[in-house]
């Protein structure tokens, strides 16, 4: 007699953390590989994408065989604006007989080609592909064709659903393991203690910096400092933030102790490819935020929910912002924390930074007076 058989086992890699957060981490994984991913939607919607980031010609014309020629390129409400398209969805150009060449100046380029005929407005699982690559620091134009349910095309690529992306997502935001702490002292600050904590859809590091000994139950002053390579490590002209680290690290010194949460947010969360070809749009004469366009980014990228996990899994639950951005106090708060004020913290403005803090005023909503900090240094 055989045995019968025992109760279904669980897929093993559900044992190992959230599934929807585990199929988001290998799609992102496989679009910044250059590969394709299949995204679905309740009712049987599907679309295989690939990123145009990391497409190359031999990867885009073995997609575009598959697509037989129904294949188009998805762009962001923002950068079809810039190609002089109205769509708040985003805009599907139909690619059939377009050479790959040609699709850096549709996707991201200044120097915008001609467009192809009978644009259409995108969907929410275009949407959802945008998202994919977002988590995947690349740029926001996916190479897509509609699927149809019984569609093998695509089979044997990564697979993720819409609810996937905003449970994951949601999931993984708040999902953080401190790994790491050791006291390290500062220059001009003295002794501090860094706490590294992991997790998030990439599973990338995040660095909370904790001055002096501060009461940690009590209203916390804070700093939420997102990354800036060329700034904060290599002394770049064209900002103020390596100044805003170092004199935020130096506040919380002044108010008795606090924490400065480091966070991999480099470009306003855009990544540091996207930063390097928006600093070449500044450099050619566009502020900060019109170059982001020009990328299909909106002005501010950036999230805080990996903040928020941060300052809880160190007991923080009220603090005194450092910021001279109402918007980052807002989505904090968003995020689940009690922000009860703002501290203003301003860096050395140079001929080279002016023109980017003023768009920070104007455009931004950041609170500086620029003329009156210009003549105070005067």
């Amino acid at each position: 007699m055989s045995a019968s058989p025992g109760p279904a086992m669980p897929a093993a890699s559900s044992l190992f953390g959230d599934p929807a957060a585990i199929r988001c981490e290998r799609a992102v994984a496989e679009l910044r590989a250059g590969r394709p991913v299949v995204i679905s939607a309740e009712g049987g919607q599907r679309l295989a994408v690939i990123a145009l980031d990391s497409a190359t010609a031999s990867s885009f014309q073995t997609f575009a065989e598959l697509a037989h020629g129904q294949h188009y390129l998805y762009l962001t409400p923002t950068r079809a604006r810039v190609l002089g398209v109205e769509a708040p969805q985003g805009t599907r150009l139909p690619l059939a007989g377009v050479a790959f060449s040609a699709l850096p100046s549709l996707g991201y380029l200044r120097e915008a080609g001609p467009l192809p005929d009978g644009w259409s407005a995108g969907t929410a699982l275009d949407a959802g592909a945008v998202e994919l690559a977002r988590l995947g620091l690349l740029l926001p134009a996916m190479v897509a064709v509609v699927l149809e349910p019984h569609d093998r095309r695509f089979d044997g690529v990564a697979e993720v659903g819409l609810g996937d992306l905003t449970e994951g997502a949601a999931h993984a935001a708040h999902d953080y393991e401190l790994v790491a702490r050791s006291p390290v002292p500062l220059r001009d600050v003295g002794m501090t203690t860094f706490v590294v904590f992991r997790g998030g859809v990439a599973q990338r590091d995040q660095v909370a910096i904790i001055v002096g000994e501060p009461d940690l139950s009590a209203v916390v002053p804070v700093r939420v400092h997102s990354s800036c390579l060329t700034g904060d490590l290599f002394g770049s002209l064209k900002c103020d933030c390596g100044d805003q680290l170092r004199l935020g690290l130096q506040k919380l010194k002044e108010l008795g102790g606090g924490v400065l949460l480091y966070l991999d947010q480099e470009g306003r969360g855009t990544g540091i490819a996207a930063k390097m070809r928006a600093y070449g749009y500044q450099h050619d004469g566009l502020d900060t935020i019109d170059a982001d366009a020009q990328l299909g980014f909106g002005a501010d990228e950036r999230r805080y929910g990996s903040a928020v996990a941060m300052l809880r899994g160190l007991g923080v639950q009220r603090i005194a912002l450092l910021s001279n951005n109402p918007t980052k106090a807002q989505r904090l708060r968003n995020a689940g924390m009690d922000v009860l004020e703002c501290i203003a913290v301003t860096g050395t403005i140079t001929r080279e930074n002016e023109h980017y803090l003023r768009t920070k005023a104007a455009r931004a909503g950041h609170l500086l007076d620029v003329d009156a900090l210009i003549q105070a240094a005067q």
